[in-house]
C-alpha cells in the first residue's frame, strides 16, 4: 500500500480497528471507507498470488453456491460463485487453506480455482445466497396445504409446531433476520397471505410472503419456543427465547403475539447477547460533544439524562457510558425493563411487576447496596424521579432516560412529574438528546453537488462560488440496493450552567431553556444532523425525515 492510496491518519485508524476486531489490514481500510476494493485488488493479486474477487460487484450463481452446506460456507468462509470451462471459481477468505479447497472440490466434483475475497464480503454474500426467502420457499414447497387453525385441535397444532418443515421455516425466518442485522421481525396476517417484514436500520422492509395456511403452525412453533400457551389464541401474549445461529452467536428474542381480525400477529425483537456494546467513540458524538459527555459521566454524584423517543438508541448510549467508566473500584448497579445488555462486573436487576419489583422499589433497594453508579432504565413516574434525585443528591451518580423530544424538555418533564425546581437544578449535571440517522453505504457512496432546494430545506446558505458536496449511496449488494447501511446517533449536549439553573428555578419553558442553551453554544440535533450531511455521513433526506418531521 505504498502507492499513496491512504494517508498516515487513515492507516492509524485502520490499525486500531484491526487490533479491536482482527482481520486483515486491507479489509479494515475498505471497511472504514479509506480504500475501495478495486484500488486494493491489484495489490492483493500481487501480494498473495491469488486473483481477487469483489463479491459486491460480482453476479453469484446462487444454484452453484447452494451446493455447499450453509454451515460449511459460514464456518470456513468459502463460496462457489461462477463456473466456466468445467472449472468452479470459489471465493475464500483464506485461499492458502488447502484442506478447505480440497474439501470444496470433493463436494463439487470439479476442479476449483481459488479466489481471494474480503471476509466481510463473503459473510454478506453467503447471507444473500442462503437467504430467508429461499429457505422459506424450499420449505413451503414440501409442506403442502395445511388446514386453518380454527379446524385444528391443540394437539394437532402442537404436532405441526414440532414438524421438521415448520421448525425449518421459523428457523429460516429468524436466521435471515439475524444475518441481515435486523432489530425486529414482523409476521403479519392479511386477508389473502401472511407478510414477513424485517426492521433494518429503523425502517421496515418486506422480505417474503407465506401462505395463510402456514400461519397457525408457524405461530404455534414460536409459542413453543417462547414458553407461551399454545391453546390461547384470543389474548395477547409475551415471551422470550434464546436463538443460536450457524456461527454460534447467541441472540435474545423478545416475542409479542397479538390477535388481529386475520389471525395472530407476531413481533420479535432481536438482541445479540454476545455483542459488546458500541464504544462511546463510535456512537456518533462529535469530538467536543464526547468530551463534554465524558465529563458528565466521570462526576461522582448527580443525574445524567439521555432523552429521545423509543428506538432512538438511548440504552446503547447509557451502556457505552457505563462501559467507559466501568472499573473494579466502582460498584455499578442497573435496574432495567428488561436487561438488554450485559455489563461485566455490574449488578443488573430486571423489573418484574408481577412479583413487585418496580423501578421505584428496586431503586430504593439499590440505594442501600452501597452503590457508586446507578443506571435506571427509564424514569417513568414521580416516585422513580424523586428517588433518583435523592440518590443523586446523596453522593451517587445516576444515569437514566426520559421520553422527551430534546434535552431542555427533560428539565421541564421532571418538574411536571412533581420534582421541585430547586431539586432539579441541584441534581442534574448534564443532558443528552439524541436521534438515530441511517448512514450512507460506504461501498456504493458517491459524491454529488447538492441542489439549491436541498440546501434551503436544511437551512444552508447557497454559495454559487463554492458548491456544497453531499454523499449518496447508489445501491449495491452490500446494502441490498438501499444505498444506506448502518446508523449513527446525532446528539445535542446540554450542561447545567448557572444561567440554565436560574431558568429552571423560575419555571421557564422548554423553549426558553433551549434558547439559552443555544446562546451558550449548544449544537442542536438539527445542526448536528446538517453537519453529518456535510461530512458525508448521511443524506439530506434522512435528516429531514428524522429531525425536521415536527415541522
Amino acid at each position: 500500500m505504498s502507492e499513496g492510496l491512504i494517508d498516515e491518519m487513515q492507516l492509524r485508524l485502520a490499525l486500531e480497528r484491526q487490533r479491536e476486531i482482527g482481520g486483515f489490514l486491507v479489509e479494515n481500510l475498505v471497511a472504514l471507507g479509506f480504500a475501495r476494493p478495486e484500488s486494493v485488488g491489484k495489490y492483493l493479486d500481487q501480494a498473495t498470488g491469488f486473483p481477487f474477487v469483489d463479491l459486491t460487484q460480482t453476479q453469484i450463481n446462487l444454484e452453484l453456491a447452494r451446493v455447499l452446506p450453509e454451515s460449511l460456507a459460514r464456518r470456513k468462509l468459502v463460496l462457489p460463485f461462477h463456473e466456466e470451462n468445467g472449472e468452479v471459481l470459489v471465493a475464500l477468505a483464506d485461499p492458502l487453506n488447502i484442506a478447505t479447497v480440497d474439501e470444496v472440490a470433493s463436494m463439487l466434483g470439479k476442479r476449483v480455482v481459488p479466489h481471494l475475497a474480503f471476509s466481510f464480503d463473503l459473510e454478506e454474500a453467503i447471507s444473500r445466497a442462503f437467504s430467508a426467502k429461499h429457505k422459506a420457499e424450499s420449505v413451503l414447497a414440501e409442506m403442502g396445504e395445511i388446514g386453518s387453525s380454527a379446524e385444528m385441535s391443540d394437539d394437532e397444532l402442537m404436532g405441526l409446531a414440532s414438524d421438521a418443515p415448520i421448525v425449518r421455516l421459523v428457523h429460516g425466518i429468524i436466521d435471515g433476520a439475524v444475518n441481515l442485522g435486523a432489530s425486529d421481525v414482523h409476521i403479519e396476517p392479511h386477508e389473502e397471505t401472511v407478510r414477513v417484514r424485517y426492521r433494518l436500520d429503523g425502517l421496515l422492509f418486506d422480505q417474503m410472503n407465506i401462505p395463510r395456511g402456514s400461519l397457525a403452525a408457524a405461530v404455534s412453533r414460536i409459542k413453543v419456543m417462547a414458553s407461551m400457551n399454545i391453546a390461547e389464541r384470543r389474548r395477547p401474549q409475551d415471551g422470550r427465547f434464546m436463538f443460536r445461529d450457524e456461527g454460534g452467536r447467541e441472540f435474545d428474542l423478545r416475542v409479542s403475539i397479538m390477535p388481529t381480525v386475520y389471525g395472530e400477529k407476531v413481533v420479535m425483537r432481536i438482541l445479540e447477547k454476545s455483542t459488546s456494546h458500541a464504544s462511546i467513540e463510535r456512537l456518533g458524538f462529535f469530538p467536543e460533544q464526547r468530551t463534554m459527555f465524558e465529563k458528565f459521566i466521570r462526576k461522582q454524584h448527580g443525574i445524567v439524562l439521555v432523552t429521545g423517543p423509543t428506538g432512538s438508541g438511548k440504552s446503547t448510549t447509557l451502556f457505552a457510558a457505563l462501559q467507559k467508566i466501568n472499573s473494579t473500584t466502582l460498584n455499578i448497579n442497573t435496574i432495567e425493563d428488561p436487561v438488554e445488555y450485559h455489563l461485566a462486573g455490574a449488578n443488573q436487576v430486571a423489573v418484574n411487576p408481577k412479583i413487585g419489583v418496580t423501578f421505584a422499589n428496586g431503586l430504593r433497594t439499590l440505594v442501600r447496596q452501597d452503590p457508586d453508579v446507578i443506571m435506571v432504565g427509564e424514569i417513568r413516574d414521580a416516585e422513580t424521579a424523586e428517588i433518583s434525585v435523592q440518590a443523586a443528591l446523596t453522593g451517587h451518580l445516576v444515569l437514566s432516560t426520559l421520553h422527551t423530544n430534546d434535552a431542555p424538555g427533560a428539565l421541564v418533564r421532571l418538574q411536571n412529574m412533581g420534582v421541585e425546581p430547586y431539586l432539579v437544578s441541584s441534581a442534574v449535571i448534564g443532558l443528552a438528546g439524541q436521534r438515530l440517522l441511517r448512514t450512507v453505504c460506504p461501498n456504493c457512496k458517491r459524491l454529488e453537488t447538492a441542489g439549491a432546494g436541498t440546501l434551503e430545506a436544511l437551512g444552508i446558505q447557497l454559495d454559487k462560488a463554492k458548491p456544497v458536496m453531499i454523499s449518496r449511496g447508489h445501491g449495491c449488494p452490500k446494502c441490498s440496493g438501499r444505498g444506506m447501511k448502518g446508523r449513527t446517533a446525532t446528539y445535542e449536549i446540554l450542561p447545567m450552567s448557572d444561567a440554565i439553573r436560574e431558568l429552571v428555578l423560575r419555571h421557564s419553558s422548554a423553549m426558553e431553556l433551549a434558547d439559552q442553551a443555544v446562546k451558550e453554544g449548544m449544537c442542536t440535533m438539527r445542526q448536528a444532523g446538517v453537519r453529518k450531511v456535510l461530512e458525508g455521513v448521511t443524506t439530506p433526506e434522512e435528516v429531514l425525515r428524522v429531525l425536521y418531521v415536527e415541522d
